[in-house]
């Protein structure tokens, strides 16, 4: 073995590999990173060099005894990387290729690789013997590794505001590390009882038994049964496939004797999931492969565990809740387009996707005493129910002084610029206000003003598109008193107008003038297609992928043929 001059640690190049010697070694870098694997140690873990280097060692290889991952403040591989000394050890586990354990025996060194960055030489082969006392209970756990699974637990739930997916996290990280079987019961808002998960750790991989889910009998109000008790908020408890084989006392009991009799559990462990102000559920643990029965210290940990699975759905059901009524509030907030003898119309609207399901943007069409249908399409700054409050605010507005004042677009949207300020929370806003007038035999024209958006598209029925560019003003709110230009153009019989909001077209990765450029290239495409269908394939192929902005569409489309 090679050494540098000096008392620093050895250098671990290529030669320190060599393919022939009868014990794994692989070289990490001073991020824990694999940079060098030699041939035995492919072998011996089942997998390729190529599956290993650039992999953090720690994370990818080591588990525990159960196949669970390893805290690193358990490793005592990742002490002695970390403290820089060399160190030795036997019965640690690193997960194979193939899914299975490796029991192993090892030596760490420090060195330095070839570009002279700090690193370790970890030399291993297979551990032959039974492993000590302390090591054959898998799922025995000290206290700081108690702490460890708290603290991760934590992490993992509150990073999602999602009831399904938290219940999901939240079973990947118990099975296998604490059992093999896992069973989530939950009680829907309408106090009914629902089995929503059962997972069976089986060959490596979790298995959902979706045959044993669904819905149960009522909670019992008086039974002393573990899982009814749980579901009451009682206790948490242990319990056994004995405590079901006699006479049930309700129908949960029938439930639980048949899950037992299923999966072969000999031993589980039951906790109560409570929120801040009910019991939404319970959390089952049971052992059906591992000798093990469940023991007090387990049925303190679980109602931990159990306690923080509660706040985290409680939140969840919570936005979810919000989300419902968010969703309510936009529905009423966006209107049913009204019926024109001779006119086509639809809209569309999708929310941003990290918002309340609301925002600012909207459209709106109503039929006004001349005739003429009014247009309109808007934007108030914000994605959350205030923006979502202040643009309803300036859309009932528009709607009063359109229909108490028969004045042109201009005039109308000048009123409306100079009472935003004062009577309304709207910060600043965008729009298109429009007319869709019939003139002479059945033919129709637009005429409108446009408040610092995005200019309206037109597309005649050969596909010809260009956007309305005329009757541009400044936007709403700026407090400066200007005078609003109208403009006027012809709807060719079969033409498709356009009105649509800043999501469509903008985002952080192209300009503006690139989404005009690709609406007006895909709208000119779709000319012939039904209304309906052009406008959802619009925003398939035109919103920007990743758009964090709300998107409102407002699309017309005239008569074949002037009628008499």
């Amino acid at each position: 073995m090679n050494h540098d001059h000096g008392d620093g640690p050895a250098s671990c190049g290529a030669a320190l590999l060599p393919p022939a010697v009868d014990v794994g070694m692989y070289v990490v870098d001073d991020q824990g990173r694999i940079v060098q694997v030699n041939a035995r140690a492919e072998e011996l873990l089942a997998w390729s060099a190529a599956d290993l280097i650039g992999r953090d060692a720690h994370d990818f290889l080591h588990r525990g005894p159960g196949g669970e991952r390893l805290p690193s403040a358990r490793c005592p591989m990742m002490k002695a990387f970390l403290g820089g000394r060399p160190a030795q050890g036997d019965h640690t586990w690193f997960k194979r290729g193939d899914g299975s354990l490796l029991r192993l025996a090892w030596l760490v060194a420090p060195c330095r690789t070839e570009d002279g960055i700090g690193g370790a030489l970890v030399i291993f082969h297979e551990s032959i013997g039974e492993p000590p006392p302390e090591q054959a209970d898998a799922v025995a756990l000290s206290e700081l590794d108690r702490l460890a699974l708290l603290a991760e637990t934590t992490t993992t739930l509150t990073s999602t505001l999602n009831a399904e997916e938290a219940v999901q996290r939240l079973i990947r990280l118990l099975v296998p590390r604490l059992a093999d079987w896992a069973v989530v019961d939950l009680i829907t808002e309408e106090n009914d009882v629902r089995r929503t998960l059962v997972v069976h750790h089986a060959d490596g991989a979790l298995v959902r038994r979706d045959d044993l889910e669904g819905p149960m009998p009522p909670v019992p109000e008086e039974s002393p049964m573990p899982l009814s008790r749980a579901l009451r908020g009682v206790a948490a408890s242990l319990a056994g496939p004995e405590y079901y084989r006699g006479t049930p006392d309700s129908g949960i009991a029938v439930t639980q004797r048949e899950l037992f009799d299923a999966t072969g559990m000999h031993s589980a462990a039951i906790a109560p999931i409570r929120g801040l102000r009910e019991v939404l559920g319970a959390l089952t643990l049971g052992r059906a492969d591992r000798p093990e029965a469940f023991g007090p210290a387990d049925l303190s940990l679980l109602e931990d565990i159990a306690r923080r699975a509660g706040l985290a759905l409680s939140n969840a059901r919570l936005y979810q809740r919000q989300q419902r009524v968010a969703e309510t509030m936009q529905r009423h907030l966006l209107p049913q387009l009204p019926r024109v003898p001779g006119l086509e119309m639809t809209a569309r609207y999708v929310p941003a996707p990290h918002a309340s399901q609301v925002g600012g943007d909207w459209y709106d069409a109503f039929v006004l005493t001349d005739g003429a249908t009014a247009l309109v399409i808007g934007d108030v700054a914000g994605h959350d129910l205030d923006a979502a409050a202040s643009m309803a605010q300036v859309r009932n507005m528009l709607r009063a002084y359109t229909w108490s004042h028969q004045e042109p677009p201009s005039a109308i949207v000048e009123r409306l610029d100079r009472a935003i300020l004062h009577i309304t929370d709207a910060e600043m806003a965008t729009m298109v206000f429009a007319r869709a007038e019939p003139v002479a035999q059945g033919t129709w024209q637009l005429r409108w003003t446009n408040a610092g958006h995005p200019p309206p598209l037109l597309v005649t029925r050969d596909g010809q598109a260009r956007y309305l560019e005329d009757g541009h003003g400044i936007l709403l709110g700026s407090g400066m008193d200007l005078r609003r230009p109208d403009a006027v153009a012809p709807l060719p019989p079969l033409s498709t107008l356009v009105l649509y909001t800043d999501g469509l077209i903008e985002s952080p990765r192209r300009s503006i003038d690139a989404g005009l450029t690709e609406l007006r290239r895909h709208a000119a495409a779709l000319a012939q297609r039904p209304l309906d269908t052009f406008c959802d394939l619009l925003l398939t192929r035109v919103r920007p992928p990743g758009n964090t902005d709300d998107v409102a569409v407002l699309a017309l489309r005239t008569p074949a043929t002037p009628s008499a």
